[in-house]
C-alpha cells in the first residue's frame, strides 16, 4: 500500500508551552484508508490533525522534532496552499469556515478561485447540495442556519475540491442522530471514490462506527495508545481507561457479565454474533427490578397553544403544549430545524409567540423583559461564540454576578467553585481565545450555573465534549438538580444523554409535538424515531437479537443499572 501520511518519531511543542503536545509519534496512513482518531480533550488528537492539514506550523508555530510527510512531501516545502490541494478539512466550529454571503457562494468558493466555468460551477454546487440535503438553503446566508445545517454546508464546501485526503473534525457534533447516520454514510461513499483517504476525529464512537473503518487510532497524553481494528479495540479496556465512551451495546453486554471477543465482530450490533451471549443477557435482564416511577410535582413552566413563524405562511412551531415540572430533568429532542432552539428563544423572551402562553409558576411571563426572565431562567446557547463577551475566563463567568452588584468576595468564591465543577479551574486566568470549542462550551455553561437560576435550558450541552468532561458536566447538573432543586431542560441530539440522565423526552418534529414520554419509549419506537430524525438505540437491537420480547423494558433496565454503577463510581 502507498503511504499518503507518515510521522516518524515526530514531536511537536507549541511555542507558548513548556511540554510537547505530541511525543514521538510513529504513524503511517495509507492511500485509500479510512481512519478514526479518538481520544479525550487535550490528548493531542486535534494537534495531530493540525499537522496533517498545515495549521501546524503555518498558523500555530512551535518546535518540531522528527519527520513527517503528506502526499510524500515535507509540509514545509508545500506551504499552506499546497497542502490545501492535498488535504481538505471540515472544522468542528463551522462559523470559522464560512467565506460566502450565501450557502451557494460558500460552496462554490474554491471553484471561483480556480476560474471554473459558471454553468459547471452551478451544476457542481447543486449536485453536492443535493447529496448533503441543503438544496433548499442555497440562497440562505450561512448565519441563518442551524448548527447541523452549517455542518452540512462546510462538508459540501470541502468536498467540491478534488483533494486526496478528507479530514473531518467532529463531523457529528451538531447533527441530529439520523442526519449523523447520513453524514457517516456520505463519508463512507466518499472513501470509495478515487482511493480518497478519510480521517475522522470524533467523540461519538458508536455513531462514527455506523459504517466500517479500517483502523481506530487512540491518542492519549500526546502519544498513540492504540492503533488497531475496531473489533480488536472493542474487546479491550483501552477506551474505558482513556475516558472514551464505548458503544452502549458493549456496555450492556459487560453489565450482564459477558466477555466480548473479536471473533463475534462487535464493530456493529447489526452484524455482531451474540449467540454465545444471549442466555447470559436474558438472565441478567430477568434479575433486575425497576423502581416505581417518580410522581409529578409542581409545574414550573407551562407551554400553552404556542405558535410561531419567522416568515408569514411558514410555521416553525404549531400548537405546542407541554409542562415542565419542578426538579425535573427532561430532554427536548428532534431533527435539525425542528424548532427546538426557537422554543428556547420564545421561553427566554428573545422572540415573541404569534399565539399562546408561557407561564412560570402559574404566572404569564409575556410582560417580563429578557433581563427579568434571565434572573429566573438560564439559557446556555448551542454556539458558545454567541454568548462570550469577555476576553478572560474568570471575567466571563463572573459577568452576570458583577452586573447584579454581588460583593467581590462572594463572586470569587462562586466563580471558583463553578470552574472546579466544570473542569476549568486550572484555566481560570487564561484568555478565552486560547480555548478549544469544547472548552468554550464549558465556560458558557459555567457562566449560567454560577447564577443559580430556578430553571436552566441547555442547548446541546455536551456537543464537542469528550466522555470524561461530558460525565463531569452531566453529574454536576444531576447534582444541582437533586440537591438544589433546579429544574433542567436539555435540547440535545445526544441519545446517550437522553437515556442516561433524563426520565422524560419531549419530541418535536416539523414544528409539532410528536411525543411526550420516556426516553426508552422514544428510542424503541421506529415510527417516532424516523419522523424526528432520531436513531433507534443499539440496546433495542441487542434485546431483539437476544430473544427478549420486551425491548423497551430491557432499555429501562440498562438505564437503571448503568445509573447505579455510575453513582457507585462517583461515590
Amino acid at each position: 500500500m502507498e503511504p499518503i501520511i507518515e510521522f516518524k518519531d515526530f514531536t511537536f511543542k507549541y511555542r507558548s508551552q513548556t511540554e510537547p503536545t505530541l511525543k514521538h509519534i510513529n504513524l503511517t496512513i495509507n492511500k485509500g484508508e479510512k481512519i478514526l482518531i479518538v481520544g479525550p480533550s487535550g490528548s493531542g488528537k486535534s494537534t495531530l490533525a493540525h499537522c496533517i492539514n498545515g495549521l501546524v506550523p503555518f498558523s500555530y508555530s512551535g518546535e518540531i522534532d522528527g519527520e513527517y510527510y503528506v502526499g510524500g512531501k515535507n509540509p514545509k516545502d508545500l506551504g499552506i496552499f499546497g497542502l490545501s490541494k492535498i488535504v481538505g478539512t471540515v472544522l468542528q466550529d463551522t462559523d470559522g469556515q464560512f467565506v460566502g454571503l450565501t450557502v451557494a457562494e460558500d460552496i462554490a468558493f474554491v471553484l471561483e478561485n480556480d476560474c471554473v466555468d459558471l454553468q459547471k460551477m452551478k451544476d457542481k454546487v447543486a449536485e453536492l447540495a443535493g447529496k448533503v440535503e441543503i438544496k433548499k438553503l442555497l440562497t440562505n446566508a450561512p448565519g441563518e442556519l442551524s448548527g447541523g445545517q452549517k455542518q452540512r454546508v462546510s462538508m459540501a464546501g470541502v468536498m467540491i475540491d478534488d483533494v486526496d485526503v478528507l479530514l473531518f473534525d467532529e463531523p457529528l457534533a451538531n447533527l441530529d442522530p439520523a442526519t449523523g447516520k447520513t453524514a457517516i454514510e456520505l463519508i463512507d461513499e466518499l472513501s470509495k471514490d478515487n482511493d480518497r483517504t478519510i480521517i475522522i476525529i470524533e467523540h461519538r464512537l458508536e455513531d462514527a462506527l455506523w459504517r466500517d473503518v479500517d483502523r481506530i487510532i487512540v491518542v492519549g497524553d500526546g502519544e498513540i495508545i492504540a492503533d488497531t481494528t475496531p473489533d480488536e479495540l472493542l474487546c479491550e479496556d483501552i477506551l474505558e481507561r482513556e475516558g472514551i465512551r464505548e458503544p452502549l451495546y458493549i456496555t450492556a453486554l459487560k453489565h450482564a457479565g459477558c466477555k466480548v471477543t473479536s471473533d463475534t465482530h462487535p464493530m456493529h450490533i447489526e452484524s455482531m454474533d451474540i449467540s454465545g451471549y444471549s442466555d447470559t443477557v436474558n438472565k441478567w435482564f430477568k434479575k433486575i427490578t425497576l423502581p416505581e416511577p417518580k410522581e409529578k410535582t409542581k409545574k414550573v413552566l407551562e407551554i400553552k397553544d404556542l405558535d410561531f413563524e419567522y416568515n408569514k405562511g411558514t410555521p416553525v412551531l404549531k400548537d405546542i403544549n407541554f409542562d415542565i415540572y419542578e426538579g425535573e430533568m427532561l430532554s427536548i429532542v428532534g431533527k435539525n430545524g425542528a424548532g427546538k432552539s426557537t422554543l428556547s428563544n420564545l421561553i427566554c423572551g428573545f422572540i415573541k409567540p404569534d399565539r399562546g402562553q408561557i407561564k412560570l409558576y402559574g404566572e404569564d411571563i409575556s410582560g417580563l423583559s429578557v433581563k427579568e426572565r434571565g434572573e429566573r431562567i438560564g439559557l446556555v446557547m448551542q454556539n458558545p461564540n454567541q454568548m462570550i463577551s469577555k476576553a478572560m475566563i474568570y471575567d466571563e463567568v463572573a459577568l452576570g454576578l458583577t452586573v447584579r452588584g454581588v460583593p467581590e468576595e462572594e463572586i470569587k468564591e462562586r466563580v471558583y467553585e463553578t470552574l472546579k465543577i466544570c473542569g476549568l479551574y486550572p484555566f481560570r486566568n487564561w484568555p478565552i481565545s486560547a480555548l478549544s470549542f469544547g472548552q468554550k462550551k464549558r465556560v458558557t455553561i459555567a457562566s449560567i450555573l454560577v447564577m443559580n437560576p430556578e430553571i436552566i435550558i441547555l442547548d446541546e450541552p455536551t456537543a464537542g465534549q469528550d466522555y470524561r468532561h461530558y460525565t463531569e458536566i452531566m453529574e454536576f447538573l444531576k447534582r444541582i438538580n437533586s440537591e438544589r432543586g433546579i429544574t433542567i431542560a436539555m435540547i440535545t441530539h445526544d441519545m446517550h444523554l437522553m437515556l442516561e440522565y433524563t426520565d422524560r423526552a419531549v419530541v418535536i418534529a416539523d414544528g409539532v409535538l410528536l411525543a411526550d414520554t420516556t426516553p426508552a419509549d422514544v428510542l424503541t419506537d421506529e415510527t417516532v424515531s424516523a419522523k424526528a430524525y432520531l436513531k433507534k438505540t443499539s440496546l433495542y437491537d441487542l434485546a431483539v437479537k437476544s430473544g427478549i420480547d420486551e425491548p423497551t423494558k430491557f432499555v429501562e433496565c440498562f438505564i437503571y443499572e448503568d445509573r447505579l454503577k455510575r453513582e457507585e463510581a462517583v461515590n
